[in-house]
């Protein structure tokens, strides 16, 4: 179960990708690659901005439930949501 704060803060960061022109998207698939890779402890194939929401929902969904309580994953989130500004 993803908690509340971490699920607002995806849903929001999906809403403001979606907004992204694709050029700025692809400008910043590499942010959201490296917190998918620290939150997996690996890194995961990159297939591209318009998948890529995906395979973040996927792995924050993965780290919810491998470790119960991301104390700061909803900030992390907003964080990496900020720099698309």
């Amino acid at each position: 179960m993803i908690p509340d704060d971490v699920a607002t803060e995806l849903g929001r960061v999906v809403r403001r990708w979606q907004q992204l022109p694709l050029d700025r998207a692809a400008e910043r698939v590499a942010g959201v690659h490296d917190l998918m890779a620290d939150l997996a402890g690996e890194p995961l194939p990159d297939l591209g901005p318009a998948v890529v929401m995906d395979q973040l929902r996927v792995v924050v969904f993965d780290a919810c439930r491998a470790e119960g309580e991301s104390p700061h994953l909803a900030q992390r989130l907003a964080s990496l949501r900020l720099t698309w500004a």
